[in-house]
This record gives C-alpha cells, sequence and structure tokens, in this order.
C-alpha cells in the first residue's frame, strides 16, 4: 500500500474557477499489469521484435508481424499503428522509435505526447499500459520523460464549452527503473507540465476576462500556500510614484489601470544574488491608437505569453523546491484606444530617467519592459536577467514556428542559450545587436524612440529594452512571437497557445541552481 500510494500521481489540468474535467494518473512499476485495455509498444526494429512486441507476437501466433508488414509500418521515430486484438490485448499502439543518434529527453516527450494524442487522450477514458523498451537512449529514466510528454499534451482549454473535455487516463510505465523514475516525475516534471498548463491558460483566457489584475488574483491563488515565496503586486499608485511613465502610459487608455506583479522565490541562501526573469504581460492588444487591423486581432488576448511564462517557471521552481533564487517580474498594462491613451509623437519618461518619443503605440511591449527590467536591476541586483516577450512579428518571419529569437550583447552566451534551447525541447535560434540598431532609435526630441526606420524589427525592439539594461550584467532577451501561439498540433501541445517558454526557462534556472 505505501508504495502504491508513492508511485501514483494525479493531476488534474489546470484551470480557473471551473476546472477542466481532463485528469490524468501516472504509476510506474517493473512488471506487467493484467488489467489493462490499451497496450502501447516502441518498434525500433520490424524485423526483430522483442520484449511485449514479441510476447504478443506469439500469442497472436505471427499475427502482429503480419500486420505490421501488412500496414507497411515503418520504426522511423513517431510513427503509429492501432491496432485491435492482438492475443489477449483488445487495443495495441505500436510507436516507431528508430533513431541512429539515440532519443534525447525531448525526443522521448514528444513521444510520449505522441501516444497522448494519437489516443485523444482529453476525450476519451484509457486505462493503459506502457512499456518502456526498445528505446536507444542515453537517458536514464526514459519513462519519466515520456510520462512527463504525455502530461504535457493531455491539455484542453475548455472553460466555455457547454460539453467539457472528459477524458481520463489511468497510465501504467512498465519500466526497470520504477523507484527513481516515480521520484524524477513525481517531484520535479510534473511540475513543469502543470507550469505550461498554467501558462496555456493564461494566455488563452478571452480579454474580458484577462485584464492586468485579473492575471495578479489567478497568479495568487496558484501560488497559496508555496514555501519561500512572496509576492508584491505595484499598482497605479505605486507606477506612479517610482515614475514608471512608460508602463503607466501604455496602461492610461484601459478602464484596467496596469500592475507590476512580482514573485519572490527564497530557494537559496540570502547572500546568492537572484536570476531575474521579466515577462511581457499585455492582457490584451489592440494597438492603442496605433490600430491594429481587425484581421487576427483577437489572438492578441496572448500578448501576455511571456509573463504567464514567467508565472509557469516559477511555479514549477517553487514547486518542486529549487535550489536558487529567482524572481519573476511581470509587467500588465491593457493597450487599449480611447480620449486618454498615449498617441503618436507624444514622449513619456521612465523610472531610468530615459525619454522615449511614442512613433507606434502598437510598439507598447518594450515600453512596459523598459520600466520592468529597470527596476528589476535597482530594487534586486539580478546576476542574470532574462525578458521574454511576444514583442515582434519579424521574429516570427525571420524564424517561423520553429525557433524563438534570442537576442544578447554576447554571441558566446547567445550559443549557450541555443544549448539550453535544445536540451529543453524549445529551440532559439541568436538574432543580431549591432551599434547601427541603437542608432536607428534615436530620437530628434527625447532620449530614444520606439520604434527605428528600416526592416531588422526584432532588433529593433531589442535595442529598445537594451536601453535600460546595465551592459554588464548577463542579459538574455528572448522574442517568441513566432512560437507563443501553434496554428496545427505538436507532439506535446495541441493547437493554441503552447505555454512556450517555461521549458526553457526552467531548464536555465536548472543550470544556475547551486
Amino acid at each position: 500500500m505505501k508504495l502504491k500510494a508513492l508511485v501514483v500521481f494525479s493531476l488534474g489540468v489546470l484551470g480557473f474557477s471551473n476546472p477542466l474535467l481532463s485528469k490524468a494518473s501516472f504509476e510506474f512499476t517493473t512488471s506487467v499489469p493484467t488489467d489493462k485495455t490499451f497496450h502501447v509498444v516502441f518498434i525500433d526494429d520490424v524485423n526483430n521484435l522483442n520484449g511485449m512486441s514479441h510476447v504478443l507476437d506469439q500469442k497472436s501466433d505471427g499475427q502482429l508481424s503480419k500486420l505490421i508488414q501488412l500496414n507497411k509500418f515503418t520504426p522511423e521515430k513517431g510513427n503509429t499503428l492501432h491496432l485491435q486484438m492482438i492475443g489477449e490485448v483488445e487495443s495495441l499502439l505500436l510507436i516507431g522509435s528508430q533513431n541512429k543518434d539515440g532519443l534525447s529527453a525531448p525526443e522521448l516527450q514528444d513521444l510520449g505526447g505522441k501516444i497522448a494524442s494519437s489516443l485523444s487522450s482529453t476525450k476519451d477514458d484509457l486505462n493503459l499500459a506502457i512499456h518502456v523498451e526498445n528505446l536507444k537512449t542515453s537517458e536514464a529514466l526514459p519513462s519519466a520523460h515520456i510520462a512527463y510528454g504525455y502530461h504535457l499534451r493531455h491539455y484542453s482549454f475548455d472553460r466555455y464549452k457547454t460539453k467539457k473535455s472528459s477524458g481520463e487516463s489511468d497510465v501504467t510505465l512498465v519500466t526497470n527503473n520504477a523507484d527513481n523514475a516515480t521520484k524524477l516525475y513525481h517531484t520535479d516534471l510534473a511540475y513543469i507540465a502543470q507550469g505550461v498548463h498554467l501558462t496555456r491558460d493564461l494566455a488563452t483566457e478571452p480579454g474580458n476576462n484577462m485584464y492586468p489584475q485579473a492575471f495578479v488574483d489567478l497568479v495568487k491563488a496558484k501560488f497559496k500556500g508555496i514555501k519561500n515565496v512572496d509576492i508584491d503586486v505595484l499598482d497605479m499608485r505605486d507606477i506612479k510614484k517610482l515614475k514608471m511613465g512608460a508602463l503607466e502610459g501604455v496602461g492610461q487608455g484601459s478602464i484596467n489601470d496596469p500592475r507590476l506583479l512580482v514573485i519572490n522565490y527564497r530557494g537559496s541562501e540570502k547572500t546568492n544574488a537572484p536570476i531575474a526573469l521579466v515577462g511581457k504581460g499585455i492582457t490584451f492588444d489592440t494597438g492603442g491608437i496605433s490600430l491594429k487591423q481587425n484581421t487576427g486581432m483577437w489572438a492578441m488576448k496572448s500578448d501576455l505569453s511571456g509573463a504567464a511564462a514567467v508565472a509557469g517557471t516559477l511555479y514549477a521552481s517553487a514547486q518542486r523546491g529549487e535550489n536558487i533564487n529567482l524572481i519573476g517580474f511581470m509587467p500588465l498594462a491593457e493597450n487599449m484606444p480611447s480620449q486618454d491613451a498615449i498617441r503618436p509623437g507624444d514622449v513619456l519618461e521612465t523610472m531610468k530617467g530615459v525619454s522615449i518619443e511614442v512613433i507606434s503605440t502598437d510598439a507598447e511591449g518594450r515600453l512596459i519592459l523598459a520600466d520592468a527590467v529597470y527596476y528589476a536591476q535597482q530594487t534586486y541586483k539580478p546576476k542574470m536577467l532574462l525578458n521574454i516577450a511576444t514583442l515582434t512579428g519579424s521574429a516570427g518571419r525571420a524564424l517561423s514556428d520553429e525557433y524563438a529569437a534570442v537576442i544578447t550583447r554576447d554571441f558566446e552566451l547567445s550559443q549557450k542559450m541555443m544549448d539550453v534551447g535544445k536540451r529543453s525541447g524549445e529551440n532559439v535560434w541568436p538574432l543580431p545587436l549591432h551599434p547601427n540598431h541603437f542608432k536607428q532609435i534615436e530620437s530628434p526630441i527625447a532620449d530614444i524612440k520606439n520604434s527605428g526606420a528600416g526592416n531588422p524589427g526584432a532588433s529593433i525592439g531589442a535595442a529598445v529594452v537594451a536601453t535600460f539594461i546595465d551592459e554588464d550584467l548577463p542579459w538574455i532577451h528572448l522574442d517568441i512571437a513566432g512560437v507563443d501561439w501553434l496554428e496545427a498540433d505538436i507532439d506535446v501541445a495541441p493547437k493554441g497557445s503552447q505555454g512556450w517558454g517555461v521549458r526553457f526557462m526552467d531548464q536555465l534556472v536548472r543550470d544556475h541552481s547551486k
């Protein structure tokens, strides 16, 4: 009984006031269960079945081999074949796992997500066993990563649907190292998946219900009871007192005042300088007076994805008790046109004292980041600062949905971030930051302007933020405008918000944890 309590981890996909009905539980065991309706096996060689696939082939008098040949199934990674009534097994899913270079942790997670999507886990009740074998990998606990990938994919935002996603999954992973896999998943990886789901929830919620104070209230509720976490909220009075004219200016056109949400996780000694994560939180972006076209404006509810990812990362780190000091800063504003809104040509005074001429009110993300990153440095003296934002369409046009843009002052640091991306499953690619980009944001009437001439829009946006970053501080700028919202499913996420950034920042946090 004691072992059972340890190895079963139940989760409810994170929702808001009405939690989603979709649930999953994961058990890790060394023995093959006999009560499962569905079984999943990995195939890396169709001509040499082994493990459970060999057992099933024998019990079915070679039927499995014949069906593999008849359906022309090949074992390339991610290929699937769903069969019924193989021997005593009612339903069998074959997953190709062949990879000559070996399966990385993100690739194992993709396989887990592939299982969830192939079996429609959020729609159907599933009682399944996953046989973790025939996997060429250097990962010591592949079963934990497969469960993590399943958890990532097992998501549906249906708060406003009459018919909810009611699929429940009872998953048993058969593995040689069940105890250690249980510990890794239960005390670590599951929290990252929960942080990703929180991020997706925040980015998917419609703008009429997700405004700055609503964001604050939801995040505070999610962090209630988590140890070593302090939460501070700067309201309009604080913002005015600190002379955060950029953050105030962006939000002044809305009936919903801006906020600056600060989550301080103290997981290490007080003397250890923290890492600062700063996420853009535009709860809805109309463009302001520089009004966007109607086509696609609905998706601007997700312009808070950077702030949402910061919240999700802090949630994962704090829940597992990461040995690090980590502070998240989420400047929140709603960019609306009104008689009170800022106009193109206006000049805003920032907390740093640098004045900004507003060329476009639709280049608002860099404005709220300007005050937030400066506040982070002045108040908490971080050893590293990362800011993340759905900042520019040009990043998406340059890199599509395969990579987020990373910009730093040090190309060696950018290369390190590429490695972080590869290990986390969220890839980044460097874009330049040239002295000419700073010249392009020179203003004839203010210190700088928020938009420059020419085409390198992602670099121009980064240059504005960089103006407020100490040149000696290790700084990472992530522009996720091309990757935050999916037009089609991927293995670990359904279409819509994929919660991009939590896995990347979580890996960065691990790398700097003591």
